[in-house]
């Protein structure tokens, strides 16, 4: 059964193409298989690209992304799986553990779309994961397009807090205005 409608934003436009890494544990393999597709959708009609990697399962998602943050260069993540409830406290470690994870890298800068689903049961996350319906995958990835974009948009703005030279080209103690270290 369908939930209410809610708002979706209108798609995120860029001037200049964005580069999305989607993370994702394939634990059920159809249901990640469906969320990539909805985020590929998502990622390419905002004329993006994409590279995709697999990990184990949902905590490994946040490790991930801080590897390729480190040593790759992407815009922003996708981070896509899927918790379904079992008779154990393991369901509530990894869908605490791996959202606050990837809460805390979108803190501290990173833009991350969070598409890990944590459903009761499997036929949940088929409604959700499906790109026809719910399509988890694709929200996910317009969220981190659109924090992409917010991110664009306040790069270039300064705070105006301390020294500032009035130009590119500044004076430093010696009188020299080449930028470069005083020559003998």
């Amino acid at each position: 059964m369908a939930g209410p409608s809610h708002y979706i934003m209108p798609r995120a436009e860029f001037d200049k193409p964005v580069k999305i890494l989607i993370v994702v544990s394939p634990y059920y393999k159809d249901i990640a298989d469906n969320m990539v597709a909805g985020a590929i959708a998502e990622i390419e009609a905002s004329g993006g690209t994409y590279d995709l990697i697999e990990v184990p399962g949902a905590l490994e998602i946040p490790t991930a992304i801080v590897i390729a943050e480190r040593q790759a260069s992407f815009d922003g993540y996708v981070a896509l799986g899927c918790v379904v409830r079992g008779e154990t406290t393991h369901y509530e470690t990894v869908c605490n553990d791996s959202s606050r994870a990837l809460q805390m890298l979108g803190l501290q800068g990173l833009c991350i779309g969070n598409g890990i689903l944590t459903v009761e049961n499997r036929p949940q996350a088929e409604v959700r994961a499906d790109p026809a319906d719910q399509n988890k995958g694709g929200g996910a990835a317009a969220a981190a397009l659109h924090l992409i974009a917010l991110s664009r948009k306040w790069s270039s703005q300064t705070k105006g807090i301390g020294f500032k030279p009035a130009s590119e080209e500044f004076r430093i103690a010696s009188g020299d205005t080449n930028n470069g270290p005083a020559k003998a």
